[in-house]
């Protein structure tokens, strides 16, 4: 499994900073506890986001009065008169530049100011989002990529999924509750899902499967994000066991579990 550097270099690409106010459009179910939820905007007509893992911010205000921010400069900031609602980040699930509309995949967690949002949210309901500030742009041009997650990885592997050319050898390893959370991907890529399923096998199953994973012939990039406990274990056992390159990868914290 061993990976070392050459002309397919991942990229890091700046966007400017803008606050947009969004409207829900459409709810939908993508698995029991994984909502879709569409937005529209003209605010959108100049969003640009040109990676599978961009991360956009959320703004949930407590009274459901969105108030927007103001760009200066050190970046977008509230009026000094209204407390700042609390963000959380998100992935652009996809975009539709024709429409003007946005889709974000929220996981129901539990308590908290997205998933409370989500849980009340009706078509026409207002949000503020800001960013993408950036985008870190893989490069298709590899004989292979696994991807590695959990539930709050899957909006971003389901984009990665959907926009890699036919052929194109992925493998996926997902960690997912039960059977009902797992997700039909539309993809044109040379797909493998190793579904795991948290129930059946604790905590370490994700890990568990990342050492199983016998990869492929050729050059190759490995993508995950999830838990940060587990993300730091299988970003050690590839780099120290694997001796994979980290040029040859992209492994991040997307949340912490509470001890």
């Amino acid at each position: 499994m061993l990976n070392t550097p050459t002309s397919s270099t991942a990229q890091r690409v700046h966007h400017p900073i803008k606050a947009r106010l969004l409207r829900v459009r459409q709810i939908a179910n993508v698995t029991p506890k994984m909502v879709r939820v569409t937005f529209e905007s003209p605010d959108l007509a100049d969003f640009v986001s040109s990676s599978f893992d961009d991360h956009i911010k959320l703004f949930f205000p407590a009274d459901g009065k969105p108030v927007m921010p103001e760009l200066g400069p050190e970046g977008l900031r509230f009026p000094e008169n209204v407390a700042r609602p609390p963000t959380r980040d998100y992935t652009p699930r996809c975009h539709r530049p024709a429409d003007n509309e946005l889709d974000i995949d929220f996981l129901l967690h539990g308590e908290g100011p997205a998933s409370n949002w989500v849980a009340q949210a009706r078509v026409g309901d207002p949000l503020v989002c800001a960013g993408p500030r950036g985008s870190f742009i893989i490069p298709d041009a590899f004989d292979w990529q696994l991807m590695i997650g959990d539930e709050t990885a899957l909006p971003a592997i389901g984009r990665r999924l959907e926009a890699l050319p036919q052929g194109h050898k992925m493998h996926v390893i997902a960690l997912v509750q039960d059977a009902s959370e797992e997700q039909a991907f539309d993809s044109r890529a040379d797909l493998q899902v190793s579904w795991i399923h948290r129930k059946a096998s604790g905590d370490h199953g994700l890990q568990d499967a990342v050492r199983a994973f016998s990869p492929p012939p050729g050059e190759g990039y490995v993508w995950g994000a999830g838990e940060a406990a587990q993300m730091r274990a299988i970003h050690q056992y590839l780099t120290t066991e694997q001796h994979i390159d980290k040029s040859r990868m992209r492994i991040s914290n997307y949340w912490k579990q509470e001890e």
